[in-house]
């Protein structure tokens, strides 16, 4: 039996998650943890904190810790690299997420609210994980994992434009 080197706390602050005709953490804990087995050290037990919040709670830190005054979709927050002894667990951070803008975005780009979680989810894991998108080559090859992470998810590629049929 092997062991789970990934730790995932969920913790729900928004009621319209725990309403959603699907299980919100247990997509979040899906796509976080082959986010995790695709790009990360899965040598090393790890933990990651996943806060399902709403817009209000989102906008509150976007606007504390990033100067910008407005809900957002996902807040990654990496851990300050204090990780503790080598036998410790690598505490990586925290991802948070606003329910209106995801479903929002998920309505408008024609994707299932599941499927745009899930996407998110990884995304944010990925920023943890040291991946950015401030240069257009990384944008890229951060883009290029998203989609091969989510391909192994069986969710199609999220930065392909619906087309619409006259």
């Amino acid at each position: 039996m092997t062991r789970d080197l990934l730790l995932i706390d969920i913790a729900t602050k928004a009621p319209a998650w725990d309403k959603a005709p699907f299980d919100a953490t247990a997509v979040a804990r899906r796509a976080t943890r082959m986010a995790w087995g695709s790009a990360g050290n899965t040598a090393r037990e790890s933990e990651v904190s996943i806060v399902l919040g709403d817009d209000g709670f989102v906008q509150d830190l976007n606007r504390t810790y990033r100067g910008q005054d407005r809900p957002t979709n996902v807040l990654s927050f990496p851990a300050d690299g204090e990780n503790g002894p080598g036998d410790a667990a690598c505490l990586l951070g925290d991802i948070v997420l606003a329910y209106e803008t995801i479903a929002r975005e998920a309505g408008e780009q024609e994707k299932s609210l599941p499927d745009h979680l899930s996407h998110l989810c990884v995304h944010g894991l990925l920023h943890l994980l040291g991946h950015d998108h401030q240069t257009q080559a990384d944008a890229r090859k951060m883009e290029a994992l998203e989609i091969s992470i989510l391909a192994e998810l069986g969710i199609a590629d999220p930065f392909t434009i619906p087309v619409q049929e006259a």
